[in-house]
């Protein structure tokens, strides 16, 4: 009966062991950022002690915000449609991957369709002219990447582009080219590669909302991170 009391104690004190060496894990291989980041050697996000509490606290949202769309099944659909203004969108079932940013900051209270909208009545001459278009058009001017770009860099942070994966911080926003000259925008998030290296992104490149590994998969043409005048 000794031995067997004895032999219990052990495993509890060895699983007391293995909780706290877990937790002394858990605290030195997270870094909070807005989310949960994990570092090791070769990925260790970099910009951390230039956020504000208050801008961290926003990223953490965002993110949260950013995962909760690949929960939506989504038919890749750049469809036009005449859509309320503001806070309008396209059906729920529908989108591009325009739709998965607006939708994330919509979450925390964050119009594009409306900011942008405001920006090009009175900026029309600073935005892309890729379309014809004579005057803004709250119906999809939002939802089109040249012109995602162009507001980020005239109210939110345009950041380095490189190749290094640390550069690119939980709840940024990247913009790649690809296939002659297509523009595709996705959300960095809290979640890495399978070899720990590089962030993953929640983006629609056409199979809906989807977690992938693709930051350095594409020409990276813009790298942004927006706060919506929230911090």
């Amino acid at each position: 009966m000794k031995k067997i009391i004895s032999k219990k104690i052990i495993i509890i004190l060895l699983a007391l062991i293995a909780l706290i060496f877990s937790g002394v894990f858990y605290f030195f291989n997270y870094t909070k950022t807005g989310a949960l980041i994990i570092w090791n050697s070769t990925y260790n996000p970099s910009g951390l002690q230039n956020l504000s509490a208050e801008e961290k606290e926003f990223l953490e949202k965002f993110v949260v915000s950013a995962r909760e769309r690949t929960n939506h099944e989504v038919v890749y659909d750049p469809a036009y449609l005449s859509i309320d203004y503001p806070n309008g969108d396209v059906p729920a079932d529908q989108g591009v991957c325009a739709d998965v940013i607006i939708r994330a900051y919509r979450e925390l209270g964050i119009d594009l369709q409306k900011e942008i909208h405001e920006d090009m009545s009175a900026n029309f001459d600073l935005y892309p002219k890729i379309w014809g278009l004579k005057k803004p058009d709250p119906n999809i001017d939002h939802r089109r990447v040249p012109n995602l770009m162009t507001f980020f860099k005239r109210h939110g942070q345009a950041l380095e582009i490189t190749e290094n994966p640390n550069d690119y911080l939980s709840g940024d926003l990247v913009v790649w080219t690809f296939n002659k000259g297509k523009t595709h925008i996705g959300i960095v998030i809290d979640k890495l590669s399978s070899d720990k290296q590089r962030p993953l992104i929640v983006h629609n490149v056409g199979a809906g909302p989807k977690i992938d590994d693709v930051l350095m998969r594409w020409e990276i043409i813009g790298h942004f991170r927006y706060f919506g005048g929230e911090v």
